[in-house]
């Protein structure tokens, strides 16, 4: 006799296996496999911009505050 908490996990394994074999899931997956390269560098690009510009905001705040500003 299985228990209440194998009984939960079978029909856990039994819902992943069937999302997992699902046409959205598959291409879910195959379209973010593909994309992952440009996600990262899309990321890179602007957290590179954004360091850019917090370092010349910090440089102008420097300068305004006449060289007292950290």
């Amino acid at each position: 006799m299985e228990t209440k908490e194998e009984r939960i996990a079978r029909r856990h394994r039994e819902r992943d296996k069937e999302m997992k074999s699902s046409p959205g899931y598959v291409t879910f997956s195959i379209m973010f496999t593909l994309a992952y390269p440009f996600i990262a560098i899309f990321t890179f690009v602007m957290s590179t911009l954004l360091s850019c510009l917090s370092g010349i905001s910090r440089a102008m705040a420097w300068v305004v505050s006449g060289g007292s500003s950290k």
